[in-house]
């Protein structure tokens, strides 16, 4: 019997020939990455009477939820990490203007490379299954068990296959996509799973496109995601990555917990939005009816890149942001803001009427930047749309892709029609 690319991954990185689901594993992680969480690590880590880490090289630590800082318990929080990794030597730390959401600046820095295991204490660390690698988010005190040993232990996960065949129709996205795919299997569909998207319609994917499903997985419970390893994405990784890259696939006769089909032509015939307040809370854009928008969030770890701020300004153009309405753009990292500068999507933007927040978290996890009061409705392009997720509890999030986002929040100049 063959393995899966959980499986396969878990196995090299335990010392072991193979490995079977639900099998406790004991595995040397390649990569660990934080965020600004790094602080509550590094209080646990010099809690277990740590010295050193384990292995500077392999640490990269990010500043992207809080920044600029947004009050001086933050800017503590950043000058404690920052002597932090001076201390230790790690030479992976992105500081303000220096990187972006860690998601997005992992990748494009060629931090992450197929058949790699990836901890990051963060939730949607499942993002790095798009270039193939074992990608888990972990919490603190698992880190920095990581930071002093550089292992942690697994449970093998079953694997679930999801197969997309048919093709994608005009303004259907890979966000469309998997916020019906998460609307037909719920929340709980992939609970601590291994999910491998595969397919014509996925192989049809750019490498940005793919992070979205890799990214979302988990907001149907999955433990990690992958899309194929293929030539699209060596091409993509090859500029970026000085070591060798190596190729990694399941095994034909690997066993699968379960595949789901998916005719994307004949099930996803439209733009998909996930209302409040549940992202499996799942309809078509024709089935939402008219909603009264009073800020639009363009951007996030899971549609803030290059192709994504494209699509919105290609939506704005010949309209204005309606009177009502907030049009907020992050760029996913500060390598997207100078290209979307310099290709002139911001331009565009910004002379529609939106404002550009700098490349981060922001408004998504309902810090600063762009949170909602009481009352207020946002479509927002981002992941999760959970009561008092952007703010205010009485706040509502309607989940959407980028062009629907643009769409919504546009006046057009000849009807005056907002939306």
């Amino acid at each position: 019997m063959g393995m899966t690319l959980a499986e396969k991954i878990l196995a090299r990185a335990s010392g072991q020939t193979r490995v079977a689901p639900d099998q406790v594993v004991v595995a040397r992680v390649d990569l660990a990455m934080s965020h600004e969480n790094a602080d509550l690590v590094r209080k646990s880590f010099a809690e277990i009477g740590a010295r050193r880490v384990w292995d500077p090289t392999r640490i990269v630590i990010i500043f992207d939820h809080r920044i600029p800082a947004e009050s001086e318990r933050t800017a503590a929080t950043h000058k404690a990490i920052r002597e932090f990794v001076a201390a230790q030597g790690i030479s992976n730390f992105y500081d303000i203007g220096r990187g972006g959401i860690c998601h997005q600046v992992l990748p494009e820095n060629g931090h992450v490379r197929p058949g790699m295991l990836v901890v990051g204490t963060d939730s949607h660390t499942t993002t790095h299954g798009a270039f193939g690698a074992f990608a888990v988010g972990i919490g603190a005190t698992e880190m920095a068990g990581v930071w002093t040993d550089g292992s942690l232990w697994f449970k093998v996960p079953h694997s679930l296959r999801i197969e997309v065949q048919g093709q994608l129709a005009q303004w259907v996205s890979a966000k469309d996509l998997i916020l019906y795919i998460i609307g037909r299997l719920g929340t709980d569909g992939a609970d601590y799973r291994a999910v491998e998207f595969d397919g014509p319609v996925i192989r049809g994917l750019s490498v940005a496109s793919r992070m979205v499903l890799t990214n979302l997985a988990m907001e149907m419970g999955a433990k990690v995601a992958f899309t194929p390893v293929d030539e699209l994405l060596l091409d993509y990784l090859r500029p970026l990555a000085p070591q060798k890259i190596h190729m990694i696939a399941p095994d034909r006769d690997a066993s699968y917990e379960r595949t789901v089909t998916i005719d994307a032509g004949r099930e996803v015939r439209e733009p998909q939005i996930a209302c409040p307040h549940a992202v499996d809370n799942v309809r078509p854009l024709s089935e939402v009816g008219d909603v009264a928008i009073d800020q639009a969030l363009l951007g996030s770890c899971t549609n803030g890149r290059l192709e994504d701020l494209e699509i919105a300004a290609r939506v704005v153009v010949g309209r204005t942001v309606c009177e009502r309405t907030r049009l907020l753009v992050i760029p996913a990292s500060q390598q997207i803001y100078r290209e979307a500068l310099e290709l002139g999507y911001l331009e565009t933007l910004v002379a529609a009427g939106a404002i550009i927040n700098p490349p981060g978290c922001g408004p998504c996890v309902g810090i600063h930047q762009g949170i909602l009061a009481a009352g207020e409705t946002c479509i927002s392009s981002t992941n999760r749309n959970f009561v008092g997720r952007m703010g205010s509890k009485d706040s509502r999030v309607y989940l959407a892709s980028p062009a629907v986002v643009a769409a919504s929040a546009g006046k057009d100049r000849a009807s005056g029609h907002c939306g």
